[in-house]
């Protein structure tokens, strides 16, 4: 039954990939609108959140950038059709890169490409990925066949190695030896065992330090990537190589990547990934902060 109803769900998104942009987009404010008001634990996580961030704004201001999160997270989620289904050409249309000139140099050292989680992060990674083979950690569906769309959506253009978090550091670090650029998403709390606290927004976040451990082990370029939602797509900016990094220690460079991710977040808050518990794991002795 659930395998019938996953391809029942596929050929319905399938259908939506043939709609011209800006009627996808609409209903994706019509499905965004309705998910703020049924969606309530994780519109109370995403409210809390803003909260945490930004104490000093006003109530009506925090819900109001929370709707229109929930509107720019479902248009997202909407525009993956395309990623699955569009041509190459529409594909290229629709989600614009500039700085590719960040992702080749002359020599042969490993390169990092950092992507936090803005709603856009699916289409950059598709996007760079139709202009160089990649690398990235996939996290495996618990529905076979949505499983498989999603990994086939993110080989459709070339050669992509996806690596599950449980084959550790050590198949990264191969891969980056290797000559695949690493994808990497740096704000997730994944507990306490793999993390190390350091602010995000003034408030101590479980900060995985995997990139500054990372980089020193293969002297990896870091290249930050921010994927922006506009009206007729995507814009994919791609920032010259971090200079100076890794600093003085891993605590000091994990901290330096989320100051980073807070001035990305200032210049487009409402498209910032809210509905994750950023701060779910606490210091000992702290007050869980969700309910």
């Amino acid at each position: 039954m659930k395998t019938a109803f996953a391809y029942l769900a596929i050929a319905l998104l399938w259908l939506l990939h043939w709609l011209p942009l800006p009627l996808l987009r609409a209903l994706g404010w019509g499905l965004g609108r309705l998910l703020f008001v049924l969606a309530r634990a994780r519109r109370d996580i995403a409210l809390t959140n803003l909260c945490l961030c930004f104490p000093e704004m006003p109530q009506t201001a925090r819900e109001k950038l929370a709707r229109a999160h929930f509107v720019a997270f479902s248009r997202a989620v909407l525009d993956r059709t395309l990623g699955w289904w569009a041509s190459r050409e529409r594909l290229e249309r629709t989600i614009r890169v500039t700085g590719t000139e960040y992702l080749n140099f002359a020599d042969d050292r490993p390169l990092i490409v950092l992507c936090p989680h803005f709603v856009g992060l699916d289409s950059a990674g598709l996007r760079l990925s139709m202009l160089t083979k990649a690398c990235s950690v996939f996290s495996n569906q618990s529905n076979p066949v949505f499983n498989r769309l999603l990994y086939r959506g993110r080989t459709r253009f070339n050669e992509v190695l996806l690596l599950s978090r449980q084959e550790g550091m050590r198949r990264i670090v191969k891969a980056l030896k290797d000559g695949y650029p690493l994808y990497y998403l740096p704000d997730m709390d994944f507990g306490p065992k793999e993390s190390i606290f350091v602010p995000f927004f003034g408030i101590q976040a479980a900060t995985i330090p995997t990139l500054s451990r990372l980089v020193r082990l293969t002297d990896a370029r870091v290249v930050p990537c921010i994927a922006c939602q506009v009206p007729d797509g995507y814009e994919v900016e791609i920032m010259p190589p971090w200079e100076n990094y890794p600093g003085d220690s891993v605590e000091a460079d994990t901290a330096f990547v989320n100051r980073f991710i807070e001035t990305q977040v200032l210049r487009m808050p409402e498209q910032y990934f809210w509905v994750h518990k950023r701060f779910k794991t606490r210091p000992p002795g702290e007050r869980r902060l969700y309910k």
